[in-house]
């Protein structure tokens, strides 16, 4: 039988990958998302975890909060907007790779648009897999509020992926 902290560690390190993804998501930025998610790391481990608490819903509320604290001290410091991440890559090997990354370069910059409670609550259902409920606790705020901001972001979505009955062109992607 495993030790506690050896199944905490085990806990801790499973969760990690959804945790990237959901702090990359809040923050909009991989690098910043990478620091969010040292920053609810470190915290986790300096401060511990409550007794009988689901790890991964426990460092995603943890996430959460840390972010909301950034964003607080971003507006009182009147930071400018963050910059935008430049990656260079190799040349596409085909038509359908460039069309790939040309929906999902749509995507992000579409969820990029939403508000940060809808973007939030979009992310840990649809990306991560969490159930209403689940959401609704890491989050800290009604079932019901929940469903309103997934209904609400997939509107957004919706509308940002048409264009009067057009549909989403891939030169849009460009204009964000």
């Amino acid at each position: 039988m495993e030790s506690n902290d050896s199944k905490t560690r085990k806990e801790m390190l499973d969760a990690l990958p959804h945790l990237r993804r959901f702090a990359i998501s809040l923050s909009k930025s991989r690098s910043d998302g990478d620091d969010l998610l040292q920053s609810t790391v470190e915290r986790v481990l300096k401060k511990g975890v409550p007794e009988d608490v689901d790890m991964r819903k426990w460092m995603f509320r943890v996430c959460k909060n840390i972010w909301i604290d950034e964003i607080r001290a971003r507006k009182v410091r009147q930071r400018a907007a963050e910059g935008q991440d430049i990656t260079i890559h190799n040349r596409p090997e085909s038509e359908t790779e460039i069309m790939d990354k040309l929906k999902l370069k749509q995507v992000r910059a579409a969820m990029d648009n939403l508000p940060d409670d809808q973007r939030a609550a979009l992310s840990l259902v649809a990306i991560e897999g969490y159930s209403y409920k689940d959401t609704a606790e890491i989050l800290g705020t009604p079932i019901g509020t929940v469903m309103s901001r997934l209904a609400r972001a997939r509107k957004n979505l919706a509308s940002q992926f048409s264009d009067g009955g057009k549909p989403f062109s891939p030169t849009q992607a460009f204009r964000a």
